[in-house]
């Protein structure tokens, strides 16, 4: 047996304290109930059963309109049925006496017509298709089709999706949000110029194309107190086709741009890590990006990304991160953190069951019988 004291320290977090360091990140399931893509019974117990005291949960991308939905069975954010849905979430966690956002996710580009309300493109910064797979509404894939183009009307209408999808949170019990602003998906695809080659004031410069997440965040920290809102950054990703020459200048500028809203925690997905959703991977000579990072964030650090519990400790107790998000480990081991305190060995998840589905592989791990 061994202890782990870094993570086990107490951390002011917003209008609030953790108990712990060790935090669930947000993990795409796919077990929304449908039609409707609200969250269900199975979904509050899978959440319940790995909530801890005083410990944080980032519940799973949700999409705040049904425009922003890319995969089968993703819980959205928009209706009163998935508010309904996610209250049971948040009353299952909050009874345990843990804390729980709910990550807030538009998939943009990354998305297939069979999802889209009209059957039709899905929304992007510009018309240019991203290499890969898109998943259909029926678990299939075909290739990404090219996307439209975004006017500034449709702009502004996202923007308030946001607003409104943060004000529902809320209302069903989250602590707080997370702008998923990661890994491909709307936000990101506006940063990067593979996928933005606007020439209004959303393209062009680095200044330019960090305006909508900045733009995005100003309005949920106005909307819901800058204390509830948080945001994830893939620094040097390359999920869903994604990727930017020279990352370091856009990110580092971005990052000091939402600093100055005085968000509670920035969530950021180490390098080495970037599209392990899919499968497994460790990719090498990739910097650290909270290493990076740190000096240009005053309020929570986040990590995520391949850490094993010692790496944990020493990130947190050489002060790169504030905290570290686990996400595969989570799903197999729902009382992770007691684990960790205990210097327990972690039950093996098995990737097949990751996506769709029951009960198997979701709600089925067992905690450690600890007496």
């Amino acid at each position: 047996m061994h202890t782990l004291p870094s993570l086990f320290t107490p951390l002011p977090f917003g209008n609030f304290q953790l108990s712990h360091r060790i935090v669930m990140a947000p993990l795409k399931r796919m077990r929304a109930e449908r039609p409707g893509n609200q969250p269900s019974a199975l979904n509050a117990l899978y959440y319940t059963q790995r909530a801890s005291e005083g410990g944080l949960i980032v519940a799973e991308a949700s999409q705040i309109m049904p425009e922003g939905q890319g995969m089968p069975a993703t819980p959205g954010i928009h209706s009163d049925e998935q508010a309904a849905g996610w209250k049971l979430v948040c009353d299952g966690v909050h009874a345990k006496g843990g804390r729980i956002f709910l990550q807030l996710w538009h998939v943009g580009r990354i998305s297939h017509h069979s999802h889209q309300p009209d059957g039709g493109q899905p929304w992007a910064p510009s018309a240019i298709a991203a290499e890969g797979m898109a998943m259909t509404a029926s678990f299939g894939r075909e290739a990404f089709a090219i996307p439209r183009a975004m006017s500034l009307a449709d702009i502004d209408t996202l923007k308030k999706a946001y607003v409104e999808a943060g004000r529902r949170a809320i209302a069903a019990g989250f602590d707080g949000v997370e702008i998923h602003s990661a890994n491909g998906y709307l936000l990101e695809q506006f940063m990067h110029a593979k996928s933005n080659q606007r020439e209004d004031q959303f393209g062009g410069s680095p200044t330019n194309r960090i305006r909508l997440p900045l733009e995005v965040a100003e309005a949920l920290a106005q909307a819901l107190t800058p204390a509830k809102v948080g945001i994830r950054l893939s620094p040097f990703g390359i999920a869903n086709d994604s990727g930017e020459p020279d990352s370091e200048p856009l990110y580092r500028s971005l990052i000091q741009e939402l600093n100055r809203l005085g968000l509670v925690y920035l969530h950021l997905i180490e390098p080495r890590a970037s599209g392990a959703g899919q499968r497994e991977v460790d990719h090498q000579h990739v910097p650290s990006a909270c290493k990076m990072f740190r000096k240009d964030w005053d309020g929570v650090l986040i990590t995520a990304g391949n850490f094993t519990a010692e790496g944990a400790a020493q990130t947190v107790q050489d002060g790169h991160a504030d905290a570290i998000a686990f996400g595969r480990y989570f799903i197999a081991n729902p009382d992770l953190p007691e684990r960790i305190r205990r210097g327990q060995a972690f039950t093996p998840y098995d990737r097949a069951t990751f996506y769709g589905g029951g009960t198997e592989g979701y709600t089925d791990y067992k905690a450690f019988g600890f007496s």
